[in-house]
């Protein structure tokens, strides 16, 4: 197996790597350094960012993710600011803002970056539309998971086994695309 480390604090984003890697003989490791995320409007800068200043501290191959929730009709809010929105006005909140909306379109974004000492970095992209629910369903998963019903399914990512949750995943589909990369390069 190969080993990838995952730099992240989050045991959900980690759980959900490991499930879609493992299959496909990657080892991931969770490695806790923590990076600071400048703030632009792009994932993408965030991810490339968080690359150039882990790679500075920490020689191995490694990937890091950010995501966000884009709501169509708050012109793509929270998007970048997802974390701290969720750490500030939470669920009900993002649902307040909602309350007299009735296009709940939302696509969650993942943005996945893999770092391998002495080759360029790749980053890749990982989408999952769908709509925003008029109220909190489930207990799995994390952040807007209770909230958000991919197309095509019933159920909330909050009402979803991993399992379940990985075939419709924005962060199952950026990571297919990492995958589809690496097979590419190798």
């Amino acid at each position: 197996m190969k080993k990838i480390y995952f730099i992240t604090s989050n045991k959900g984003k980690l759980q959900e790597a490991t499930e879609k890697l493992r299959p496909l003989g990657f080892s991931v490791e969770q490695k806790d350094l923590g990076y600071p995320e400048v703030q632009t409007d792009s994932l993408q800068e965030v991810v490339q960012w968080g690359i150039d200043h882990v790679r500075m501290k920490f020689n191995q191959v490694f990937i890091l993710e950010d995501a966000g929730l884009f709501i169509d009709a708050l012109q793509e809010f929270p998007g970048v600011y997802s974390k701290f929105v969720f750490f500030t006005i939470g669920l009900p909140g993002i649902l307040q803002l909602l309350d007299t909306i009735e296009n709940r379109n939302a696509v969650f974004r993942s943005v996945y970056g893999y770092y391998e000492p002495g080759k360029k970095p790749i980053i890749v992209v990982g989408e999952c539309k769908g709509t925003i629910s008029y109220e909190q369903r489930g207990n799995h998963g994390f952040g807007y998971d209770p909230l958000f019903t991919p197309n095509g399914a019933k159920k909330t990512f909050g009402e979803m086994s991993i399992e379940e949750k990985n075939q419709f995943s924005h962060r199952g589909k950026a990571l297919e695309n990492l995958i589809a990369e690496l097979n590419k390069s190798s």
